[in-house]
């Protein structure tokens, strides 16, 4: 980039870079800074009385500054928070040389630097917790200045706000709106949660092939791309289900993957082409047993992420507290649709779209009708969380028939806010009844369904040597996160999401 190209704050900060330099200060020094407290940990304990602190050692980014003549004030962010800190040129400035002061803090340094601070605890005449610097070093030169952002009484009003700039440069992001860094806080925790409720009782975390050379255990349209070495395509995964249900073959009664997973399909508030997932299989369990599972999982990590069973998303309140409400999903669709379409056969179910203005096309089986029509005509009324079970066997090629009713699965998926959450089986483990449901998939293929699944014939090898009855279930890391931070978009939930590239 050449200085013409630069704006006149960057040909600044690029001269004061230089400044320093000549004063004999590296404005990105390689030696270590020890800190030793955070602004944080000062905030909450700070006690005057009990003479705390004298001899603090911190880090952190400049985000504005007062220059008064010979004495200063300054704030600065550290990964935790921020701290206001008093400079006096006498005191990190001893003797006859006042160079630091003069010449580096009031001249050269900027919002936006990072600077080391030793010194001393107090508060000031109007009450603020304040470390009183005795010594000052220049860690690291911003040469781009950050976006104005407006404070009032120490709480941001008007943060950046711009989505496309937040999302691309989350970097600036983080920085400037604190809110945002408590999002991934929060996120962390949530992944934490279920980690400690799944080794809890026994299971074991393990991690599988990203690049699959088949995409399976989802219906979705995978990427696609080469490995030279073997001159075979690869895909990235769309889901983990095929592998982990091979380990159960194996002998492993539980087991559980946190998966970046890739699907070739359309971007929205909901939808991103890289996404989290969780799932988990157990052995000699039921969709039954795993409803329970689900609910005492989900209200869990409510209570440990916010403290309460009870949060607000947007307009709603919902309550993850158990037990969560059940309804069948072809109860759910007479309920909502006023019809009944049990037993009813694909050119019934296109009438019926018809009927109910849901747009179809001619790669639509059976399956792909029910669903469009449970998720336009149900889905948005189920805000609070509910199980919706016992699906038509042409939604779930990978879900054990229904003990009752050959026509439908024993699955089922968690609805909150209107939005898939969890998704669930009573694993297949037939393995001819498997290769069936395989073939029917392929036939849609045949018919153009782009998202139809592959037939996996080494997973099907597995389940000739035998899989126990097995429960299995999928959440949505990110959809969670979204709910249990109050955060509209999915974009806003993962620190570097897809975008366009920039011209």
């Amino acid at each position: 980039m050449s200085q013409l190209e630069l704006s006149e704050q960057e040909q600044f900060r690029r001269k004061a870079l230089e400044e320093l330099r000549k004063a004999g200060i590296d404005p990105y020094p390689a030696a270590e800074f020890v800190t030793n407290v955070s602004t944080t940990e000062i905030k909450e304990n700070f006690k005057p009385e009990k003479k705390k602190y004298q001899d603090v050692s911190i880090a952190g980014r400049i985000m504005n500054r007062r220059i008064m003549g010979n004495a200063s004030f300054a704030e600065i962010q550290d990964d935790k928070g921020r701290i206001q800190i008093y400079l006096r040129r006498d005191d990190i400035c001893p003797g006859d040389d006042k160079t630091l002061y003069n010449h580096v803090f009031k001249k050269f340094l900027d919002i936006g630097d990072f600077i080391g601070v030793k010194g001393f605890v107090f508060i000031t005449q109007t009450g603020e917790i304040t470390i009183h610097a005795k010594e000052l070093t220049v860690l690291s030169k911003c040469l781009r200045p950050l976006p104005i952002v407006k404070e009032k009484d120490g709480k941001i009003y008007d943060g950046v706000t711009d989505a496309e700039f937040r999302y691309r440069q989350r970097y600036v992001d983080l920085i400037v709106n604190p809110k945002v860094k408590q999002v991934f806080v929060k996120r962390t925790r949530i992944i934490d949660s279920l980690r400690e409720f799944f080794n809890s009782r026994g299971y074991l975390e393990v991690e599988t092939p990203i690049l699959q050379p088949i995409p399976g255990g989802a219906a979705a349209r995978p990427f696609i791309t080469h490995h030279n070495a073997l001159d075979i395509p690869l895909y990235l995964r769309i889901a983990d289900e095929l592998y982990l249900k091979k380990l159960i073959v194996g002998g492993f009664d539980g087991v559980y993957e946190f998966s970046k997973d890739f699907r070739n399909e359309g971007m929205d508030r909901m939808h991103n082409p890289e996404f989290t997932v969780m799932e988990i299989y157990v052995a000699y369990k039921d969709y039954m047993w795993m409803m329970d599972f689900t609910e005492e999982m989900i209200e869990k990590v409510a209570l440990d992420i916010n403290g309460t069973t009870k949060i607000k998303y947007g307009n709603e309140e919902i309550d993850f507290k158990r037990p969560f409400a059940r309804k069948t999903m072809l109860d759910t669709i007479k309920e909502y649709t006023d019809v009944d379409i049990t037993g009813m056969d694909e050119k019934q179910l296109r009438e019926v779209c018809d009927t109910l203005g849901i747009e179809t096309d001619e790669t639509m089986g059976k399956g792909k009708l029910i669903e469009q029509i449970f998720d336009e005509k149900c889905e948005p009324h189920l805000i609070q969380p509910t199980f919706i079970m016992d699906y038509p066997v042409e939604m779930s090629p990978l879900c054990k028939k229904h003990r009752k009713d050959p026509e439908l699965t024993e699955r089922f998926e968690l609805i909150v806010n209107g939005k898939e959450l969890c998704n669930a089986y009573s694993e297949l483990n037939d393995p001819i009844d498997q290769k069936e449901r395989f073939l029917e998939q392929l036939k849609l293929s045949e018919k153009g369904d782009d998202e139809a699944m592959f037939i996996d014939q080494d997973f099907l090898r597995a389940l000739e040597y035998g899989m126990p009855p097995t429960a299995g279930l999928g959440v949505g890391i990110d959809r969670l996160t979204m709910l249990l931070t109050n955060q509209n978009s999915i974009r806003d939930v993962i620190l570097f999401p897809t975008m366009r590239p920039e011209k």
